[in-house]
């Protein structure tokens, strides 16, 4: 009466059945509680540490520029050309970045890009590769005044 043709057939059928009556799942986060309160710290620190912060006490960031006098894998050439930069220039902010394999000394927190071109014109002749880069900058420091009325 029934066939192996057959047969196979109605398990086939039961097969197909059986795989498109699955039930949708649900995703169960499972994290350590102490992640959250890491992260609210870290928010905090940083909204805090900052001694330059608007009206609504958020950390001041601001763009401008900045020259860069190094750039190289030597990383005592970097560290020697900021210290003779320190030297040279000790009113100059100075900074050294490293992406690998590259390290670079960048100077100044110039607002706009005439004073950036202004100090690139002085260090030419000590400094022969400068360039100019747009980036986040220190503000400027305030000074607190005593003011007697």
């Amino acid at each position: 009466m029934f066939s192996i043709r057959n047969i196979a057939f109605i398990l086939l059928l039961l097969g197909a059945c059986t795989c498109f009556a699955q039930n949708r799942g649900s995703v169960v986060e499972v994290k350590d509680p102490e992640i959250d309160s890491l992260i609210a710290r870290r928010l905090y620190l940083n909204r805090n540490t900052s001694n330059y912060t608007s009206n609504n006490s958020k950390a001041l960031v601001l763009y401008g520029y900045r020259v860069q006098v190094f750039f190289g894998s030597d990383r005592k050439g970097a560290y020697n050309l900021q210290a003779k930069f320190k030297d040279l220039y000790p009113e100059f902010d100075s900074y050294i970045t490293y992406t690998q394999p590259n390290y670079r000394v960048k100077v100044g927190d110039f607002r706009i890009r005439a004073e950036a071109e202004k100090l690139m014109s002085q260090l030419r002749p000590s400094f022969p590769t400068l360039f100019i880069f747009n980036e986040k900058i220190n503000p400027p420091k305030i000074e607190n005044y005593n003011v007697d009325r």
